[in-house]
């Protein structure tokens, strides 16, 4: 088969991984695979370059995507994806695995309907895809963030500050959620553990009263202003309150060994299933074992809540 490969959305540390495991598996089973440059868009131009082996050399360790990804509002046009297929169908390619979130996810959904055969990897920080226990570059977010929120710590102990960390996540909480516990903050706040802000206050100075030097609170961005919580937090416990917004940092970074190896199989099962004539599905991991899921079964699902919400406690 001829095998075309893109990201798209938010990039992600292990997106490379992937992408190396879909050529090397597929180089193994004699396929020839095409990298699509930009996502989408590099779709729609038909910006596509052959990658072998050699191709892909060096990029198990290297964060980001080296195909490039962007977010296409174009795609959302049934014309556009319909010039979208007939590049697919010139080149003579058989079969699409596209890496990326939710969004990445609806656009291959619709343009499975032209007839388009297609797989799905989950690659996004925020670990928001329903079907998958993890999703690519998750793992290394969180290792970004709890290395910021041990530094934090050190200088909030030295200054006798309560640190206010924001992370990604958007309607997902999960970074803020592991990354708490890894880092015992005081509060982790998220979509799905709202924050209760006289309790917050309360503890934070009955902590203050008793002589502890620091607090941490982790917070999901969108949820409020963390700058103007923090500025609260000052005014109403004693404690000096600052505010840091990790941003795309959390973005960034070579992947660490969970996400090189999800990657790895994730793309490998991919061009598994392409062998097997199964396409239209989302992989994922369940309980350590790779799985896939039709795109309708995934697509604007709500994830269940993460069972570790069970050992967070409003204080530590």
């Amino acid at each position: 088969m001829k095998i075309a490969v893109l990201t798209s959305g938010g990039d992600a540390p292990g997106m490379n991984a992937a992408i190396r495991a879909v050529v090397r598996a597929g180089t193994v089973y004699k396929h020839e695979i095409f990298g699509i440059k930009d996502g989408y868009a590099g779709l729609i131009k038909d910006d596509m370059i052959h990658l072998t082996s050699n191709s892909v050399s060096g990029m198990l360790s290297l964060g980001g995507t080296f195909l490039g990804t962007a977010r296409s509002a174009e795609f959302l046009d049934e014309n556009v994806r319909k010039v979208a297929a007939e590049n697919l169908k010139n080149r003579g390619i058989d079969a699409l695995i596209v890496i990326g979130g939710d969004g990445t996810y609806r656009g291959a959904m619709e343009f499975s309907r032209l007839g388009v055969k297609i797989i799905g990897l989950p690659g996004t920080i925020d670990n928001d895809i329903a079907g998958t226990d993890f999703t690519i570059g998750f793992s290394t977010a969180v290792e970004t963030i709890v290395d910021a929120i041990d530094k934090l710590r050190d200088t909030s102990t030295s200054h006798q500050r309560c640190s206010i960390v924001e992370t990604m996540g958007r309607r997902c909480g999960d970074l803020a959620l592991f990354a708490g516990i890894c880092g015992g903050a005081e509060f982790i706040i998220t979509p799905e553990n709202p924050m209760e802000k006289e309790l917050m206050f309360k503890r934070l100075t009955e902590h203050k009263e008793k002589g502890r030097r620091h607090a941490i609170v982790v917070i999901t961005e969108k949820i409020l202003d963390p700058h103007a919580l923090a500025e609260e937090i000052t005014e109403k416990t004693g404690f000096a309150s600052r505010a840091t917004v990790l941003g795309y940092i959390q973005r960034g970074g070579s992947p660490c060994p969970e996400d090189r190896i999800l990657g790895s199989r994730m793309g490998t099962y991919a061009v598994e299933l392409l062998n097997d004539g199964i396409y239209g599905v989302c992989v994922g991991v369940r309980d350590s074992r790779m799985v896939h899921l039709p795109f309708a079964n995934v697509v604007g699902q709500t994830r269940p809540k993460n069972e570790l919400y069970k050992l967070v406690k409003k204080v530590s």
